[in-house]
């Protein structure tokens, strides 16, 4: 995804201007999408990947070798935030689309890139604390007649828009598709053009998750909705349980949670819940959000869990002393340890307080955009819904609920 220096200027004018800008004045459409760029398949690079056949022999053709490194080139160069970009891998009229910006020629390239990266003057003063993450790289294998097929990068990137007072955080994630030809001069393969799609914007709906152009209008209003002040909000009861952005939908999130540790209670009145288990993490460091899960069954239990502890990447979670000393016993007896697995978690925000009829209609809501984006829920979730909240339960401000839905089918 890049950012042209013109729209650059003209977002930071109309933001700084104009705080409160009415973003429903576009009215988006989806419409044809020309021939040179096409609709892409969510399913075409593992398709592609199965029916292409590199050669006959069991090992790979030079030109396979050489697209397998440029894949590499690439995964460092998302690593690095393309710092140093390897202009040699890129045509010399290398073309770039996204859904707001479109440009042509390699320096081009690199100038936009430096730009969203704040190695460049406009950029330091435009953007802040810009990353990418680098989800996978796909697709690349050559035919028999020495046909590359596309190579598909999926990721999310984030980035500080400081040059307006809030100085808010947009966010993306998508694909990159890269049409690459052979070439007879070192380093033999060369990126010809890169199309962008955006999740939230560029997934038509009922396809099962494929790719298509829209209107430049629908790219900046999902922009514009991204940076915009969202007035007073309530103070988080606690630090927030990390995780990684894997899809911002539309409507919606996907995220990969780590392996945490919580500890969890029955309860029949909320407000009980959260002074029970306040009381047990006194001297903890527990961590937000509350997470609620509520059977629709109305006899069963509703529980609520508070994580307490996470494990870091290659490390072993570990369980503060003092929850497992206390948890069971005493006036803490329906008091457990509940461990969750690394899971990958789709997330809808609330767009209420986080009663019944709210959270119902948003699982509801949240089940009927994954299944228009071809996202499939773990069996047994509809059984019940799971929502979280995240301020404190008598916090004033905009408040911070979300409804959880654990995914089996997707590409993560």
């Amino acid at each position: 995804m890049r950012l042209s220096t013109q729209l650059c200027c003209y977002l930071t004018t109309t933001l700084s201007l104009t705080r409160h800008v009415d973003v429903e004045s576009f009215s988006p459409s989806y419409h044809q999408i020309p021939r040179s760029l096409p609709v892409l398949s969510a399913s075409s690079s593992s398709d592609n990947q199965a029916s292409q056949t590199q050669t006959s022999s069991s090992s790979p053709s030079p030109l396979q070798e050489n697209v397998n490194r440029l894949k590499k080139v690439l995964e460092r160069e998302y690593i690095t935030f393309f710092d140093p970009m390897k202009t040699e891998y890129y045509e010399e009229n290398v073309t770039f689309q996204d859904p707001m910006t479109s440009l042509s020629g390699v320096q081009s390239y690199k100038n936009n890139v430096d730009m969203l990266a704040g190695r460049t003057f406009l950029g330091s003063i435009l953007f802040n604390d810009a990353g990418i993450n680098l989800h996978s790289v796909t697709g690349g294998e050559v035919s028999s007649s020495d046909k590359i097929d596309d190579i598909i990068t999926r990721w999310t990137l984030s980035f500080q828009f400081q040059a307006i007072p809030w100085k808010p955080t947009a966010r993306f994630s998508g694909i990159s598709v890269y049409k690459v030809k052979p070439t007879s001069v070192a380093p033999y393969v060369q990126i010809t053009a890169q199309l962008d799609y955006w999740d939230s914007i560029n997934i038509t709906p009922e396809t099962g998750g494929d790719y298509a152009k829209v209107d430049t209008t629908i790219a900046i209003k999902d922009f514009l909705n991204q940076v915009k002040p969202n007035g007073f909000e309530a103070a988080s009861a606690a630090p927030e349980l990390p995780y990684e952005l894997l899809r911002r939908g539309n409507g919606y999130e996907v995220r990969r949670y780590p392996p945490y540790a919580s500890i969890k209670l029955p309860y029949l009145r909320r407000d009980e819940g959260f002074g029970s288990l306040g009381s047990f993490t006194r001297g903890m460091n527990p961590l937000s959000p509350a997470i609620m899960e509520v059977k629709n069954d109305d006899t069963a239990n509703k529980y609520m869990k508070w994580p307490v502890s996470f494990a870091l990447p290659g490390k072993e979670m570990t369980i503060p002393v003092e929850a497992k000393e206390k948890a069971g016993k005493g006036q803490f007896r329906t008091i457990t340890i509940d461990r969750t697995p690394s899971n990958v978690v789709a997330v809808a925000e609330l767009p209420d307080a986080s009663m019944a009829p709210v959270v119902r209609f948003s699982d509801r809501r949240l089940r009927r955009d994954l299944e228009r984006d071809g996202l499939v829920p773990v069996e047994g979730t509809e059984d019940g819904v799971r929502f979280a909240q995240y301020d404190a339960i008598f916090s004033m401000g905009k408040r911070r609920g979300e409804i959880w839905i654990d995914l089996e089918d997707h590409p993560w």
